[in-house]
């Protein structure tokens, strides 16, 4: 017998929003439980790139393949990478690529545009779930029980608040931590700078650490300067200490100084360790319970299939449960195909990082791009 869920989806990235979005197309209500108090109430990130199989398919089967085009730039496309002394070791401005970079928030804003009014709760951090005795669980928010769902779908990334409902798996420390920054208006304030970054993505290698580089929208550059480092030392830094600042200098005192100019001018935005789960997290089939994106397989940023496989596992549940029959085996099925997906990411993303930040030579970030492999510092 046919049935439709209820659907509570926790989390309004880009997973979340994309599995909304392609239920509403086939007539299936979600709301989306959102903790921001509107859309660019903190900042987004960084620019992603689209892979044809995984991000681009989704926002076509989303029905927003055309509002992605007009703001998709395939100028962007390009891979450089340095060494710390200032050689440059590989150019290649890419323009005949497939994966064109869109900005964070603009993608977040085509799948919002495109949602019912009331689909999206924003303001609603939802703490905790209680199951009920008929199957369902209803969402807690500031303390007070809210409406139940028949399906609940973590879509709330690392920190996931229905993850544990299902597995006992924790993310982990990577050893790595990158220190997120950000230039704006560079072709005009630092044009020798932005030639330097170029058109795309720049890598300078050096020793347990990495500097890269990445072209937004509007003349914006985004910098991520990654150490390997103990996670303790993590805690003494912050975006508004100027120890930070100091030390982040001294780190990278031995690049080029082109290289450091980018750290000096740049505003600290953010200090992010690199987090994963397993490599092959898995879990038992919970009815009325699944997780999409990182709060289902949270990896190294280094391989560009965060926000990506996000959206896959969103699209592959959305068409699984808009099929007909009955929704719980739905869920179960879409379960079985993301979990070796995500494995295969998983384990592609944790060899980036540790390559891409390490004691080698500079050079194997050229190898890479030669080879076709970008060790993107973003998803």
């Amino acid at each position: 017998m046919h049935s439709t869920p209820s659907i509570a989806i926790i989390g309004g990235g880009p997973g979340g929003l994309t599995l909304a979005r392609i239920l509403h197309l086939h007539g299936i209500k979600a709301t989306v439980f959102e903790r921001d108090t509107h859309a660019l109430a903190r900042p987004q990130g960084g620019s992603l790139d689209m892979h044809t199989a995984t991000g681009q398919r989704a926002l076509q089967l989303a029905g927003l393949y055309d509002p992605f085009q007009a703001l998709a730039r395939y100028g962007d496309q390009g891979n450089r990478a340095y060494a710390p002394d200032g050689a440059l070791l590989f150019d290649d401005a890419n323009l005949d690529g497939d994966t064109p970079e869109i900005d964070r928030s603009q993608l977040r804003q085509i799948l919002l545009n495109a949602l019912p009014s009331g689909c999206v709760r924003w303001d609603q951090k939802v703490e905790a779930l209680r199951a009920l005795p008929d199957g369902r669980h209803a969402l807690v928010s500031a303390g007070v029980e809210d409406e139940a769902f028949d399906l609940v779908v973590g879509a709330d990334g690392a920190s996931s608040i229905v993850r544990p409902l299902v597995s006992s798996a924790q993310p982990a420390y990577e050893g790595v931590t990158i220190f997120e920054l950000g230039i704006d208006d560079i072709d005009q304030r630092h044009p020798t700078l932005a030639a330097l970054a170029g058109h795309g993505k720049m890598f300078v290698k050096g020793n347990n650490t990495l500097l890269a580089a990445q072209r937004n929208s509007n003349a914006h550059v985004r910098l991520y300067a990654a150490v390997r480092m103990p996670q303790d030392a993590v805690r003494s830094h912050s975006i508004t200490s100027p120890d930070t600042r100091r030390w982040l200098a001294s780190t990278f005192a031995g690049y080029a100084a082109p290289f450091r100019e980018l750290i000096e001018v740049a505003t600290l935005l953010a200090v992010r360790p690199m987090l994963a789960l397993p490599v092959g997290h898995r879990w038992a089939n919970q009815p009325g319970l699944t997780l999409i994106g990182d709060a289902a397989h949270l990896m190294s940023p280094f391989g560009g299939e965060g926000a990506n496989g996000a959206m896959a596992d969103a699209a592959d549940l959305a068409l699984l449960l808009a099929r007909g029959g009955e929704w719980r085996e739905a869920v179960l099925a879409y379960e079985t195909m993301m979990f070796p997906r995500a494995e295969a990411a998983a384990c592609g993303a944790g060899q980036g990082l540790r390559g891409a930040v390490a004691a080698d030579q500079p050079a194997h970030i050229a190898r890479h791009m030669q080879q076709g492999i970008s060790p993107r510092p973003d998803k």
